[in-house]
C-alpha cells in the first residue's frame, strides 16, 4: 500500500519540478529581430457588407401584419365521471 502512496507522487514531483524550471528560465534575447511583435497581413480585399434590412417606419413601408391563426380555439370541458 505504501509503494502506491511512493509511486503516485512520483508523477506529481516531476510535474512540479517542471513548472519550477519553467518559472526560473530566463528569456533568450539573442533571436530578438527588435519588431516588437507579429504582422498581421493585409487583406487583399475589404469583407462583404451584410445586405441592409428593410426599413420600417416613417421612411418606408407599414409594419408587417400578423399572420393569421392556423389554429381554432378551443374550449375546455370538464370530464364526466361515471358513478
Amino acid at each position: 500500500m505504501i509503494y502506491l502512496f511512493v509511486a503516485l507522487k512520483v508523477p506529481l514531483l516531476m510535474l512540479f519540478a517542471l513548472i519550477w524550471w519553467a518559472v526560473r528560465q530566463e528569456p533568450d534575447l539573442a533571436d530578438d529581430t527588435g519588431e516588437g511583435g507579429q504582422r498581421r497581413a493585409q487583406r487583399p480585399h475589404p469583407p462583404p457588407r451584410l445586405p441592409r434590412a428593410p426599413r420600417r417606419g416613417p421612411h418606408g413601408d407599414d409594419a408587417l401584419a400578423s399572420p393569421p391563426r392556423v389554429r381554432s380555439p378551443l374550449t375546455a370541458r370538464a370530464r364526466e365521471l361515471e358513478r
